[in-house]
């Protein structure tokens, strides 16, 4: 891990200025391994890439012939390889930015190959379910960060990342109980230097938070659109003609991935039906409101609705 040389490389009579200055030049990883360039992988590719300040090689890995030739094409890694374990062998870092479901497997795939001292960490936005799925797999000399960026778009593949997606966006951390501090501030620098803002939490608070912020969301989008979709023939022409804007935006948000999703939905499960239940509710409450004429429950639900967006607008995040 580059963080420890970096260290060496500022003697003991540098000032603190010099240090800074050399921590911020010098690469935290060697050679990082990006198993899955997709929007997330390809982000911290051309990030990577643009900065010189993540690793001093890149290897992204991907078991698509045609998605290796795409990185190959686009330029954005210093090697492109099919087989993880091959790749994992080379890296100080190995990310994993596939599906969550897929992240068991891959990780049984990789830690047996991996340096003693290197780190593991990965971007799945579940995490409870995630962390299960790899700690039968881990080895006490290598150090496992679980983190979730919570930036992205509806695209995917790697042409849909750019070096910018994570300014101003939060990477939330869930840390294990003996997390190794050099491995954690490791990855943290990771982040911070591809410009998020973080914040660590456990892995079950992560689960409930992203299940109302991110997953419900998705989960609505995706049920309106098809309800749409079901619709007679010619109520739904005119559905797709004339779209207004809060439609548009469910569209926006329901071209996402549909593997990836899947594997969110099934894996959140628990703290997604809990925050559907509780949505049914509040969306029934407004369906009495409604019928009844209660305009005041009606306008109190609209203005925390006004009052939750110039919230997220003070804090840069819409």
């Amino acid at each position: 891990m580059s963080s420890t040389l970096s260290e060496a490389s500022v003697s003991d009579s540098s000032g603190p200025e010099a240090r800074a200055a050399a921590e911020a030049v010098t690469p935290v990883f060697e050679t990082l391994v990006v198993v899955g360039p997709g929007l997330i992988g390809s982000s911290v590719l051309r990030r990577a890439q643009q900065k010189g300040t993540l690793a001093r090689t890149l290897i992204a890995v991907d078991v698509s012939p045609e998605v290796r030739a795409r990185v190959e094409e686009l330029g954005i890694a210093d090697r492109v390889m099919a087989d993880a374990a091959e790749a994992a062998a080379l890296a100080d870092c190995v990310m994993l930015c596939v599906p969550v479901g897929a992240m068991g497997p891959v990780a049984a795939q990789v830690l047996p190959a991996m340096r003693p001292g290197a780190v593991l960490t990965e971007v799945g936005s579940t995490k409870v379910s995630v962390i299960e799925s790899i700690c039968p797999f881990l080895r006490p000399d290598v150090a496992y960060v679980p983190a979730h960026p919570m930036a992205g778009t509806e695209y995917s593949g790697p042409d849909a990342g750019f070096a910018t997606l994570f300014e101003d966006r939060w990477c939330l951390l869930t840390p294990l109980d003996g997390t190794p501090p050099e491995a954690l501030s490791a990855v943290r620098t990771l982040w911070e230097r591809c410009g998020a803002r973080l914040r660590e939490m456990t892995p079950a608070h992560h689960d409930r938070v992203c299940a109302i912020v991110s997953h419900l969301p998705h989960l609505l989008a995706f049920t309106i659109c098809g309800t749409a979709d079901d619709l007679a023939d010619e109520t739904r022409s005119e559905v797709l003609d004339f779209a207004a804007s809060g439609f548009r935006d469910f569209t926006r948000i329901a071209a996402s991935d549909p593997i990836m999703w899947r594997d969110v939905f099934l894996s959140n499960r628990e703290a997604l039906l809990e925050m559907l239940a509780r949505f049914m509710e509040d969306a029934q409450a407004m369906a009495r409101a409604i019928r009844w004429g209660d305009e005041n429950y009606i306008v109190d639900r609209i203005q925390r609705g006004r009052a939750i967006r110039k919230s997220l607008i003070e804090n840069r995040q819409a």
